[in-house]
């Protein structure tokens, strides 16, 4: 559960990310439909799309096994579909807040798209990536429903589908063992939150400063 979650949540992030700021720095044909895109598909709730994806990977897994159903990478794919839609319009405010004077300073000196991104947009950033990296993370690690469908056997289930099958194993629910492994389960989260906070509280002092 941990290494699925931590995969789910930097890839989102570097993806959205990277689509955030096409979408708030540059201006291009389909932006604007892009936007809205993007917004209409997390209108509808994940129970709609539960048969197709289930189908889905079924079908791939017969061409591709190793992202098929019951698969780890079949399920993180699944999973980065579906928190791209929202972290791109969460990033993308927070770095529509950023000066285009920055911008523009930088491309006088000579940089490029890819140094603007990278070395000022990032940076004035970082509080919100690491925000959204920690709230993609938690909900990842604690995801039930589409894990229990995607994965049918017991040895690729997660953390929390296997929490819950163990609790209501025998015909009856062990309480004690279940509150004993959900403390147990918070561990990664808790130390997850410790590692990335500094990233909070350093990118807000650097963004303020530079700002």
């Amino acid at each position: 559960s941990y290494y699925i979650s931590f995969i789910v949540a930097t890839v989102s992030l570097v993806l959205t990310a990277m689509a955030a700021f096409a979408f708030s720095r540059f201006r291009f044909r389909g932006r604007r439909l892009g936007l809205l895109s993007l917004l209409a598909v997390q209108i509808f709730p994940q129970f709609l799309a539960f048969v197709a994806i289930f189908l889905i990977l079924d079908q791939m897994g017969d061409v591709f096994p190793a992202i098929g159903l019951d698969t780890h990478p079949g399920l993180m794919l699944v999973y980065l579909g579906g928190a791209s839609g929202i972290n791109t319009f969460l990033i993308k405010g927070f770095m529509d807040s950023v000066p285009e004077s920055l911008d523009e300073s930088a491309r006088v000196d000579g940089a490029s798209p890819w140094t603007i991104f990278w070395r000022i947009i990032l940076p004035l950033t970082r509080p919100a990536l690491v925000v959204i990296f920690i709230i993609t993370f938690v909900y990842v690690f604690n995801e039930f429903i589409l894990a229990r469908t995607l994965l049918t056997s017991v040895e690729q289930q997660t953390y929390i589908v296997g929490l819950q099958t163990y609790s209501t194993a025998d015909y009856a629910s062990k309480w004690g063992q279940l509150a004993a492994g959900a403390m147990i389960g918070s561990v990664p989260i808790v130390l997850t939150f410790l590692i990335f906070q500094r990233g909070i509280v350093s990118g807000l002092t650097q963004g303020a400063v530079k700002g």
